[in-house]
Order: structure tokens, then C-alpha cells, then sequence
């Protein structure tokens, strides 16, 4: 209920900046995101997410145990509770003619409409809010010149900085783990991927439950709605390169090649929605068949890799329009890693979708030697009045070689380079101790548990850099440590670890 007030209370404050002669008196455009009411001002029309008042209650999913049941669970109650509360809203749609598209990874519905329309559904009671839904451009890192011939030298400098060898010669590679990419789509047939996707079975190559395409546009060399993996900008393949990516010779890029990977492509050339984000973590929460039908929630990924942000600046002007998404898939066992953004080095800069969210596991950028990178985001979180300690946790992200398009190799940096690192962590943890796998508590609390402290001369939000953890570093840079399973299992609760007990590693005290 606090979120609620807090986004209603948001909208009210937006709507004052909308100017005088854009801006109706009626009460019902306190529901309404001022973007909207300005497109509509200019345009007569426009593209918004209709969100119903009625939201899933997945309080149950906690006292579940295993992440098939929490999946599942889930799945259930949120299908359920958009199917019971969404067909007035569509029919309305249906009969007058509007394009829309209905969701069930919170209870909302994708809509192109004019300002009648909207006034309509403002004033139902079932309607909780009409948000934004523009075009934001990512903040994707370019590839630094002069890298693409560069050399390899077998293991990536990054990952034996952070010790992930030493969980490979333990024999945790990732296997029966899977992680998920959300992003400009992927070259699933890379020498250095394509072993690891799991639509490849070493002979053919089925896409079904491995890929969506959440882009419903031609434009770019994707086109629209793609039927097999596609990378439009290089960004996705690097990113998954880094989580899972090993040629089996001299290209070692990932923390954990022997796990097994699937993909979403949720931006348009470096551009996506909240819709588009939306749309993967959905199909991610329950893969869909090639047809997007038969969803099935015991096929979803153990992590979500999320490098990217939806900013403010650029029309993302609800800080709250994906919190529900993120929390329900988390709800469901799942991890949500997101690269905290490149807009440091002053406080406060942790300021997009979906880094902000407490849901989110939120990952800084630090070079080789666990320094902080100038670009990295800093806390604390200021846009949604929380000021939440941001970034959780920080890890390698300059100059980090990976995968490109073409069967290609380069190297770029930004805390969409640290994120992978943490999402091939995850994969790590779980293949070492797999009671881990759906507990999202436990996880974080273990990749907190193993990390350098890391301080700093800058205070932000009141918290100093002195202080661990803090807005800078996070809890610190991520080390990858052998886990001991009874140590581990034995302090793997509903909450994660058990206040005030030590936790046992092999060979760390």
C-alpha cells in the first residue's frame, strides 16, 4: 500500500508540471502520467500501459519451498488474477477497435488511444493508473577501438580477478543452471555461445521456450518479431558472452561456460519500453512456446541478467512502472541482476528502472584492481523519495573482452559489463550448492558474504564512504568462492541466512 500511495502521490505531483494549456482540471488526470497528457495535447493520441487496481498477492510463494513450486505458484496466481479483473478493460478495447496488448506480469494492459478514451478508463474504479510507455534509449556502452583483432590470452583478465577458475577446476562450471539475457537480442550460433544455448542440443537448434522477441517493429536488420535470436547492436552478445561464453580454446570470456542460457530481445537498436522490458521478464517468469502459447513457469532461468536502464530523462517518468514486474519475478525464485548505470560519479545517480528497486540485485562497475569507474552510478536512490542504499554489490566492468556479432571478439566497459559478472556468479553458486536455487535471499546474502569491503572518500545520502556497505561500492567487488553445501544448506532459510551465525566456505574462515 506504501508504493501505491507513493505512485499515486507521484503522478499528482508530475501532473503540476504539465504547462497550463496542456494540462485538464478534471480529477481523473491525476491518474493519468503527464507524458501521456502531453502526447495526446500534441498528437490526439497515444501508446500507454492501462494498470489495474487489482494486483496479485504473492505473500504465499515465500513459504513454498524449491523454485519449481515458487514458479509455479506464481505463475498461477498471477494468470489467474489478470484473468479475473482484465475483461471488462478488454472488451471495452475490443469493441471499440484500439490496438492493445494484455500482461499478466503485473495486471496491466498496453494501449494506443485517444484522450476520450483515456478519460473513460481514468475514472473506472478498477484502474489504478495510466502510465508512460515511450521509446528510452538504453544506455548501452560503444566497443572501445582498435579491440576487435585483439589477441586473446584464454581465461579473461576479470574473471580470474574475481577467483571463477577456481570454481572450474573445483568442477562448478554452471551446469544444470540457467541463466536468462535480457537485451538487443543475441547471436545464438557465436563459437563462443553457441554450445551453451539450450535450444542447441548439438545437432539442431529449437528456439521454442529459449527466445522471445519482445520488439513488434521492423526497423532494424532484426525486423519485427524474430523467429530465431538476433543481435541488431553487438550489446546482448557481449553481455552474454560474459556470462556463459567459452569457445572450448583460447576464448574463455565466461563465469560459468557450462551453464546453459536462453534470451529476450527487449530494445530496438539500444531502445525499448517499459512494455518490451516487461515482455521478457514475463516470458522469462514462463518460456512460451515459437507461437508465444503454452507458457510454462518449471522451464524459467535461475537468473535474469538486466543491462540496461529506462531514465527519467528521456521519458521513463514514472520510477515505479516496473517495480510490481521485478518483485513478482523475484517472488517466483528467480534472480534479478541490473547494471546500476553509467551516470556517476556523483551521488544520487542510481536513478533508473530497474536498478532503483529494492527487488533488484544492483551492480557497480569497478576495474581489475576493485576500483570504482568514474561512470559508475552512485547511490543514494533519491528519484522514487526511498533513499535506499544503491548499488548492492560491484564488480569488473572496464574493459572487459566478450562476444560481438560476426563470430567477433571486443572489449567495452560500463556497468553493463559488470552485471554479467554477477549473473555468471549466481550460476556458479547454484551449480556448487543447489539448495540455493529459487532462495534469492540466500544468494544475495552469499555473494555479500564472500565480497572485498571496498571503501571510499565519498559520502552520498548521508552514508559515508567509509562505511560498509556504501553508495558507492555497494556491500563491495565480488569474489567467487567455493561454497561448502552442508555449511550452506544448513543456514539456507524462508529469509536467507540466519542472523548471527558464521557461514563456512572451503579454504575461508
Amino acid at each position: 500500500m506504501i508504493a501505491v500511495r507513493r505512485a499515486f502521490l507521484a503522478f499528482a505531483l508530475l501532473s503540476l508540471a504539465v504547462p497550463a494549456a496542456a494540462a485538464p482540471s478534471a480529477a481523473w488526470t491525476l491518474k493519468v502520467d503527464p507524458w501521456v497528457l502531453e502526447r495526446l495535447s500534441l498528437d490526439g493520441t497515444s501508446e500507454m500501459l492501462v494498470v489495474l487496481a487489482d494486483q496479485a498477492d504473492l505473500s504465499g510463494a515465500a513459504a513454498l519451498h524449491g523454485k519449481q513450486a515458487r514458479g509455479r505458484y506464481v505463475f498461477e496466481q498471477l494468470t489467474a488474477t489478470a484473468k479475473r479483473t482484465q475483461t471488462p478493460v478488454l472488451d471495452l478495447l475490443k469493441q471499440r477497435n484500439l490496438p492493445h496488448r494484455a500482461y499478466w506480469i503485473a495486471n496491466m494492459v498496453w494501449l494506443r488511444a485517444d484522450a476520450a478514451t483515456v478519460e473513460m478508463l481514468a475514472q473506472r474504479n478498477d484502474i489504478l493508473r495510466i502510465s508512460a510507455n515511450p521509446s528510452v534509449r538504453g544506455e548501452i556502452p560503444e566497443l572501445e577501438p582498435g579491440q576487435p583483432s585483439a589477441v586473446p590470452t584464454a581465461i579473461e583478465a576479470s574473471l580470474t580477478h574475481v577467483g571463477a577458475p577456481t570454481l572450474w577446476t573445483a568442477g562448478i562450471t554452471g551446469g544444470t543452471v540457467v541463466v536468462a539475457g535480457a537485451d538487443t537480442g543475441y547471436q545464438w550460433d557465436h563459437p563462443a555461445l553457441k554450445n551453451q544455448y539450450r535450444g542447441w542440443n548439438g545437432l539442431a537448434a529449437s528456439h521454442a521456450y529459449n527466445w522471445h522477441d519482445a520488439i513488434h517493429t521492423t526497423g532494424s536488420v532484426c525486423g519485427a518479431d524474430s523467429a530465431v535470436p538476433c543481435d541488431d547492436n553487438n550489446h546482448g552478445t557481449h553481455t552474454m558472452g560474459t556470462m556463459v561464453g567459452t569457445d572450448g580454446g583460447t576464448n574463455q570470456i565466461g563465469m560459468a561456460p557450462g551453464a546453459r542460457w536462453i534470451g529476450c530481445r527487449n530494445m530496438d537498436r539500444g531502445n525499448g519500453t517499459p512494455t518490451t522490458y516487461a515482455e521478457c521478464f514475463q516470458f522469462f517468469l514462463a518460456p512460451t512456446d515459437a507461437t508465444g502459447q503454452n507458457p510454462n513457469p518449471d522451464l524459467a532461468p535461475d537468473v535474469i541478467n538486466n543491462s540496461w536502464g529506462c531514465p527519467v530523462s528521456e521519458g521513463c517518468s514514472d520510477p515505479l512502472v516496473l517495480q510490481t514486474v521485478v518483485e513478482n519475478v523475484r517472488a517466483a525464485g528467480i534472480v534479478p541482476v541490473v547494471s546500476a548505470g553509467n551516470s556517476g560519479s556523483g551521488c544520487s545517480t542510481v536513478n533508473t528502472p530497474a536498478a532503483t528497486y529494492d527487488a533488484a540485485f544492483s551492480v557497480g562497475a569497478t576495474d581489475n584492481s576493485d576500483v570504482i569507474a568514474s561512470f559508475s552510478s552512485r547511490g543514494t536512490v533519491t528519484v522514487d523519495g526511498s533513499g535506499r542504499l544503491k548499488p548492492d554489490i560491484s564488480a569488473p566492468g572496464v574493459s572487459i573482452r566478450s562476444s560481438v556479432r560476426n563470430n567477433g571478439y571486443s572489449s567495452s566497459s560500463g556497468t553493463s559489463m559488470a552485471g554479467p559478472h554477477v549473473a555468471g556468479l549466481v550460476a556458479l553458486l547454484i551449480s556448487g550448492a543447489p539448495c540455493l536455487r529459487g532462495d534469492v535471499d540466500a544468494i544475495e546474502q552469499l555473494i555479500i558474504a564472500t565480497a572485498v569491503p571496498r571503501t571510499s572518500a565519498q559520502t552520498c545520502g548521508g552514508i559515508l564512504g567509509s562505511d560498509v556497505p556504501n553508495a558507492v561500492y555497494g556491500h563491495g567487488a565480488i569474489r567467487a568462492v567455493v561454497p561448502d553445501p552442508a555449511a550452506v544448506c544448513g543456514l539456507v532459510f524462508q529469509d536467507g541466512f540466519e542472523s548471527g551465525n558464521a557461514v563456512r566456505w572451503n579454504g575461508t574462515p
